[in-house]
């Protein structure tokens, strides 16, 4: 069995439509929606295609109209596209956002995955370094063999005693320093991260024709071209 596991999209569907991986499940750990020009297509080829889903802060936050909990470093540009993501969603497809657990549970040729958006302990909003201890207290509460998150958009794999930790970095907003999509692909009990290039500067034409501010589509396609905020 081959699972290509993607998380925080972001509204980009220019980059989740060029994945360039087959498999037989697709899985995806959260933020759907949120800073990017397309929610409404990324939604929709979501809801076709993915076998496991599960809500981030983002798709949280749309779902139900609530700005409350940002950080100011991200306020101004998240509640923005918040209000333009939630002008252009269908009713069913915020439904399908509003209705996504928080977290979940598969196994897979014997194999047990828990999945979150952040962390187990705190869902939505949890931070931790790739090597802090915060991982090895959250995943000694878990059952599961692996344990897949995303929030950071930093890819990583860690080892925690017979068990892993897999963040496969941002398909849509991808933090590495370049403005390459990054996933993860597991199979035949191993798990790789992997990246590729897509068209991004048709992404960033998209987000130059929406009706935002000119400083936050300034920052959003300088977050897009250069990998980092």
């Amino acid at each position: 069995m081959k699972i290509v596991i993607v998380a925080d999209i972001h509204g980009n569907h220019d980059a989740l439509s060029a994945l360039p991986e087959d498999y037989d499940e697709l899985w995806v750990l959260g933020d759907l929606v949120n800073y990017g020009p397309q929610p409404r297509e990324v939604v929709n080829r979501v809801m076709q295609t993915a076998s496991l889903v599960i809500q981030g802060n983002h798709d949280y936050a749309v779902a139900h109209d609530d700005d409350s909990q940002w950080t100011a470093q991200y306020r101004e540009m998240a509640a923005a596209t918040r209000a333009y993501t939630s002008g252009v969603l269908a009713g069913g497809q915020k439904r399908y956002l509003r209705d996504l657990p928080r977290q979940a549970q598969a196994t897979r040729d014997g194999h047990r995955f828990h999945l979150v958006h952040a962390m187990p302990s705190n869902p939505f909003y949890g931070h931790c370094a790739p090597d802090g201890e915060g991982w090895v207290t959250d995943m000694s509460t878990l059952s599961a063999d692996i344990l897949l998150v995303g929030h950071s958009h930093r890819p990583f794999i860690r080892k925690i005693g017979d068990r892993t930790l897999v963040n496969p970095g941002s398909i849509g907003q991808p933090r590495t320093g370049t403005p390459h999509a990054s996933y993860a692909v597991w199979q035949d009990g191993g798990i790789q991260l992997k990246s590729f290039s897509y068209p991004v500067g048709i992404t960033i034409a998209r987000l130059q024709a929406l009706p935002l501010d000119s400083t936050i589509k300034a920052r959003l396609t300088g977050i897009l071209g250069a990998g980092s905020v």
